[in-house]
């Protein structure tokens, strides 16, 4: 794992600590320049001085699940969490993926994140759940609870969960997936910390308010799986390592003006997608995971991209099996459908109907494997070091 090592970009200012509290602000209110623990002959160059490894969806979860166990999680739930960021890499979302180790890790050594903790199950009524997630990992947590509205949709039809002191579900597509294999249409809706600005207005106070959505059919799922803002934050954030300069219209600087600097967008706030239309979605989206779960709003949501606050975001999730409304799962006019969408591209092209990119993705790295910025890939290699070098002080001293 050793190599060598090049210098990062300097970052020329501090972020909003909501956006990436990592760099610590120095008394005149800039970041000092980060030291790079860029390491692998084998990296590439992917932005202006920002390299990457290469790496195997199998090295990737034992290594992210060695890390994740270092910092004090029990070996099952820390797998299943190394997996779902894997599949964030797997699917081209490196912003949901390995990037988040450290802050979890970090979140773990603070006492912020249970990473053995039991979901505790109440149905408030026949279709109503409440899950409280004893601050426990976010796939874990979500996991349980996508099995019991599974399981008592047989009966009711529609079940649908509200949950609280949760961490990050991380990327939404893989719960919704699992929701429809059952036969099921499956929604997820989750709050996030307060990134973008409001149509018209100024200031990150609404979040990115992520919707996750799957209608089965044999001709592929149509898959949802989209943040409400014009990108994730933590897309900002990869474009930000990356070096990289971000689309015209994704955010503001912290004047308010519209910046391409990734820089400059984590100090601004995300821009709503689609203008009034995008921000009254994810406003009401919001609002909805609040109602239902009695978690904060907006700039009073904290604990998925921190160290140092408790986790106050929620999460919604429903099942709708389609046979309780007489229909067939999986529907042969629904499947001639997208595919009439996908035949109507201009000049022959193709339409890609959502989920049909990350299924393509998915399969060619699944074989070939991805990159990470050696940052990220360093910093989760060096967690998970420091476990085996516990276990093996612990042996000797057995």
């Amino acid at each position: 794992m050793g190599g060598r090592r090049t210098h990062a970009r300097r970052r020329p200012a501090c972020r909003n600590p909501r956006f990436d509290p990592s760099p610590p602000c120095g008394q005149n209110g800039r970041a000092p320049p980060r030291r790079s623990r860029v390491r692998g002959a084998e990296g590439r160059s992917m932005g202006s001085d920002t390299r990457t490894r290469h790496v195997y969806a199998a090295t990737a979860v034992e290594t992210a699940t060695a890390a994740l166990v270092g910092a004090g999680a029990g070996a099952s739930p820390a797998r299943l969490q190394a997996e779902h960021l894997v599949e964030a890499e797997l699917r081209g979302h490196p912003s949901h993926g390995l990037r988040r180790i450290p802050t979890l890790a970090g979140r773990m050594r603070a006492g912020l994140l249970r990473a053995d903790a039991r979901p505790e199950i109440t149905w408030r009524a026949d279709a109503a759940l409440v899950v409280d997630g004893n601050l426990g990992f976010g796939p874990v947590v979500a996991y349980s609870a996508i099995d019991e509205l599974l399981e008592r949709s047989m009966r009711t039809g529609v079940a649908v969960a509200a949950l609280h002191r949760t961490h990050h579900l991380g990327m939404l597509a893989p719960y919704v997936e699992r929701i429809g294999r059952a036969g099921c249409i499956g929604l997820v809706f989750s709050s996030t910390e307060g990134l973008v600005h409001p149509w018209g207005g100024v200031g990150p106070l609404v979040g990115t308010n992520p919707i996750g959505a799957v209608v089965p059919s044999p001709a592929g799922d149509l898959i949802l799986d989209m943040s409400t803002g014009a990108v994730s934050a933590g897309k900002i954030l990869d474009f930000a390592e990356r070096g990289m300069p971000l689309p015209s219209g994704w955010a503001v600087d912290a004047h308010g003006a519209s910046t391409i600097d990734a820089d400059a967008a984590t100090r601004g706030a995300i821009s709503p997608f689609g203008g009034p239309k995008g921000f009254a979605l994810g406003l009401t989206l919001g609002a909805i995971v609040g109602a239902l779960t009695g978690t904060a709003y907006g700039p009073e949501v904290r604990g998925t991209l921190d160290d140092t606050h408790e986790v106050s975001k929620g999460d919604v999730i429903a099942a709708i099996r389609i046979e309780a409304f007489g229909q067939p799962a999986g529907s042969p006019e629904l499947a001639a459908y997208l595919d009439l969408i996908r035949a109507s591209g201009r000049d022959g092209g193709r339409v890609f109907v959502p989920g049909d990119r990350s299924r393509e993705a998915r399969a060619r790295t699944v074989q070939s494997g991805f990159d990470v910025i050696d940052d990220v890939w360093t910093a989760v290699t060096e967690l998970a070091e420091t476990a085996d070098s516990a276990r093996a002080e612990a042996g000797h001293s057995a």
